[in-house]
């Protein structure tokens, strides 16, 4: 299990417990690369350089600074960056709790599994959690996280608990919809796609989600590590895909998509 990467508590009213938090998704596995001088073979280092002198400035120069119009930037020192942050960075206090479902799924950024710190606290952790489970609830709360502040929202899940960052509002755009013809299908090609959907069905495993392009990669990366190099052919174009000008043209594709399936359950 990866080391926790934060600890602090978790807070309802007056119930407090101590809470570990690891993230949910990692990026470890994927492939990296460096920049290399191709004549060197040396590493490449990324430097700042003054735009105007083309002087390089080293780390301790930079400030940061907002763009107030074209050619005024107004600066920011960490002081007073500190007099806007959240007051408490290690309590999750939960303000408030809304239905599950009236959250959409745009809203939700980051996952991480909260879990309690201390055998005292298990169970004022588990009263919290089970208790939004009867309720079908989530908790909002407020946390620095990667530097900055952040809505989080805590959704009971088995014996823990999942915290997602919440996306700011003006990072969410509302959604373009409203210009799509609300029709209804007919009757027969709808129930050719359920059976298509029927025939498709599989159980959830993390294999369905896979990366092949990573697979290639790591192929290509061991074979040039033994001095072998594995140029494999670009993949073909694929071809365009005809549409349906009408109804008997979607039938016709349902009914060939539909065979299509049938035989690959035969062939596997």
């Amino acid at each position: 299990m990866p080391r926790p990467f934060w600890k602090g508590y978790l807070k309802l009213s007056l119930v407090t417990c101590p809470v570990a938090m690891t993230p949910a998704t990692t990026d470890s596995a994927k492939v990296r690369f460096h920049t290399l001088s191709r004549k060197t073979g040396r590493r490449v280092e990324s430097r700042y350089v003054d735009a105007e002198t083309g002087k390089t400035v080293e780390p301790d120069d930079t400030a940061k600074a907002y763009a107030a119009g074209e050619s005024e930037m107004v600066i920011l020192d960490d002081d007073d960056l500190d007099t806007v942050a959240l007051e408490t960075t290690r309590t999750i206090d939960i303000e408030m709790f809304v239905p599950r479902t009236d959250i959409a799924w745009v809203w939700f950024d980051q996952p991480h599994y909260l879990v309690p710190d201390d055998p005292v606290g298990e169970e004022a952790f588990a009263v919290i959690r089970e208790a939004m489970t009867a309720t079908n609830m989530v908790g909002i709360a407020r946390l620095v996280l990667y530097r900055r502040e952040r809505a989080v929202l805590l959704e009971p899940r088995a014996a823990g608990i999942v915290l997602w960052t919440l996306r700011f509002g003006e990072e969410v755009r509302p959604p373009e919809f409203d210009d799509i013809p609300k029709s209804k299908p007919d009757a027969e090609p709808l129930k050719l796609v359920k059976k298509l959907i029927a025939e498709r069905t599989r159980d959830w495993t993390p294999e369905l989600v896979s990366d092949p392009v990573q697979d290639r990669l790591l192929a290509l990366i061991a074979a040039e590590k033994k001095g072998k190099p594995a140029k494999a052919a670009k993949p073909e174009p694929e071809p365009e895909p005809e549409t349906g000008g009408n109804v008997v043209n979607i039938m016709d594709a349902l009914r060939k998509s539909l065979s299509q399936e049938k035989g690959k359950g035969k062939k596997s």
